[in-house]
């Protein structure tokens, strides 16, 4: 088949300005639930974008791991490719699709590391192996194979036993929101969007041309 081919109807919902809510974080807080409830493959995975010190953008796809009015909270190495990106231009955008749901959440905003407090919760909630990992890994450098992260594992699982703490260059991002996008598919590609943008302190709800 010709991929140029490839075409779907979106035809299970709709989103319009009466049914959506006037918080931009109530209506994520909806459409992730619903996303859960589901059962959509990872419904807590959505893509990072940053833009590096050479005007080039990279994504990849993170877990959110929290949410509240202060923003969206994921958890990565600061020394990763993501992470010296925002320490340099701490500007980030996020997008959810949840394919099975037809529908998009874009966010867009500055960010912030989160608190040590924070990250060391977060960090000793995390399975053992899990923990071991972020010091194994080296993330986005380039290594000679496999067997560095297996003896790296093995070092730290000897070295820390039950207990490895939270490692300086690892910790939690919080983006926060200055404007959100919901998109609902719709059929003969009229979609709905609705975008959310801060005006003054208060958030202004507005609907895009698909």
């Amino acid at each position: 088949m010709n991929i140029a081919d490839l075409r779907k109807s979106y035809e299970k919902a709709e989103l319009s300005e009466d049914a959506s809510h006037a918080d931009p974080l109530r209506q994520f807080e909806q459409w992730l639930n619903e996303a859960i409830a589901a059962e959509v493959p990872e419904p807590n995975a959505m893509t990072l974008a940053t833009v590096g010190s050479d005007l080039r953008p990279s994504t990849r796809v993170v877990l959110i791991k929290g949410y509240d009015a202060r923003g969206i909270v994921w958890y990565t190495n600061y020394h990763s490719r993501k992470g010296r990106e925002l320490a340099g231009n701490p500007f980030a955008a996020l997008q959810f699709h949840w394919v099975e749901l037809e529908r998009v959440v874009r966010i867009e905003g500055r960010v912030e590391k989160v608190s040590d407090e924070e990250s060391d919760a977060y960090f000793h909630s995390r399975p053992l192996d899990s923990r071991i990992g972020a010091w194994a890994s080296p993330q986005s450098e380039v290594i000679d194979g496999r067997t560095v992260l297996v003896t790296n594992a093995a070092k730290y699982g000897a070295q820390f036993l039950l207990n490895p703490p939270r490692p300086p260059h690892w910790g939690g991002y919080r983006l926060v929101p200055s404007a959100w996008e919901f998109w609902q598919g719709r059929k003969s590609r009229l979609h709905d969007r609705l975008r959310y943008r801060q005006d003054g302190g208060a958030w202004v709800r507005e609907r895009l041309a698909p």
